[in-house]
């Protein structure tokens, strides 16, 4: 027996042939509006040409293709499967004996196609192509990148806790620096500096410091006016700036969550929601095009138009109810992988309720 038959093939090549072309469609137009948006700010700030096309443009497209890859699967399933059912195409081959579940195979064979496309390209591919998209947008469009902060406190090692009054990345400094050691609930080690200096790999340079060691009763004081010292910080651990997440690979998100969690830090909800969204949004190719088939399947008076009416405003849908459930985790109302899963469960249920209704 055949693993797949001429239909599955012929199926799976209009499947795969009108997502890619939407995706053409879709991102063209989105690419004629974004340059109309942002024409002047590139004229102001004197964006070369090469920059615009190699390092935004160029990435700009990757990025959204996958971001809005749902709303291409549901598409795509919609436009040909009506026009399938439109021609009697589709009750031809249930009357021939294929039945809805055969029917759907290749459908879900296709699915599967792009949702390990689109998990592999969201978790290695396109967060290093928006390094260089984000950089572009924060030197020629709008500058997101935060530069500063101030009342910052974090664990460096188990039982380390740092406090900085302010950093200026800028400058590479900051001011009011202390760290402390304890063993248990009992203090050893104190060391306050004036200010503190970044310079490389976890090196920083206090300036102006005191050192105190405590043993029992005895206090050892040492003084300073400068000392270089290794401690395990990176600006990066606490100036968090728009769109950090998506510049991360997924093993590198769930080491950086891992790591901010341990440290104490509660400004993680971004970045635990992109981490469960790239799997959340593969998964959802699954569903939508279940519920594609499921309602593009019958033929219907309004014909494919209606179909395609149908198919969008639930694919925008999702979508909607995406970002409001991703709310609910920074919010703290729920947990992030619960707030991206919601939409999907939802639809899941949505999927299977009209299966059980399409024409067999």
């Amino acid at each position: 027996m055949k693993l797949l038959t001429r239909i599955d093939i012929y199926i799976i090549k209009k499947f795969l042939g009108t997502y890619f072309f939407s995706i053409l469609l879709i991102i063209s137009i989105a690419v004629v509006f974004d340059i109309n948006e942002n024409l002047d700010k590139f004229m102001d700030h004197d964006a070369p040409v090469k920059k615009i096309i190699f390092d935004y443009y160029l990435n700009f497209i990757p990025y959204f293709s996958n971001l809005f890859s749902p709303l291409f699967t549901f598409i795509a399933v919609i436009f040909f499967t009506s026009k399938l059912a439109d021609n009697s195409e589709i009750i031809a081959m249930l009357s021939s004996g294929i039945s809805l579940q055969r029917l759907i195979r290749p459908y879900l064979i296709s699915a599967s196609i792009i949702a390990i496309t689109n998990l592999t390209i969201s978790s290695f591919v396109i967060p290093p192509a928006n390094v260089k998209r984000i950089n572009f947008q924060n030197s020629y469009i709008k500058n997101k990148k935060i530069e500063y902060a101030h009342n910052i406190q974090l664990f460096v090692d188990s039982g380390v806790v740092a406090h900085f009054d302010s950093y200026d990345n800028q400058s590479k400094r900051g001011s009011s620096f202390s760290m402390e050691r304890f063993e248990g609930k009992s203090l050893k080690s104190r060391l306050t500096a004036s200010s503190i200096q970044y310079d490389t790999l976890n090196h920083w340079t206090v300036k102006d410091y005191i050192i105190r060691n405590l043993y029992g009763k005895r206090e050892e004081l040492k003084r300073g006016a400068s000392l270089d010292t290794l401690i395990n910080i990176e600006p990066a651990d606490f100036l968090i700036s728009v769109g950090d997440q998506e510049q991360m690979t997924s093993p590198q998100l769930k080491k950086h969550i891992e790591k901010q969690k341990d440290r104490g830090f509660a400004n993680v909800k971004d970045f635990e929601i992109e981490y469960y969204r790239r799997f959340a949004m593969a998964f959802a190719s699954f569903i939508l095009t279940t519920i594609g088939i499921s309602i593009s399947s019958r033929k219907i008076k309004g014909g494919m138009g209606m179909n395609i009416g149908i198919g969008l405003g639930l694919s925008f849908g999702y979508i909607l109810f995406m970002t409001i459930s991703s709310s609910f985790a920074v919010s703290g109302l729920t947990s992030a992988a619960v707030a991206v899963w919601i939409p999907n469960i939802i639809f899941s249920i949505l999927a299977l309720y009209l299966y059980t209704k399409a024409p067999r």
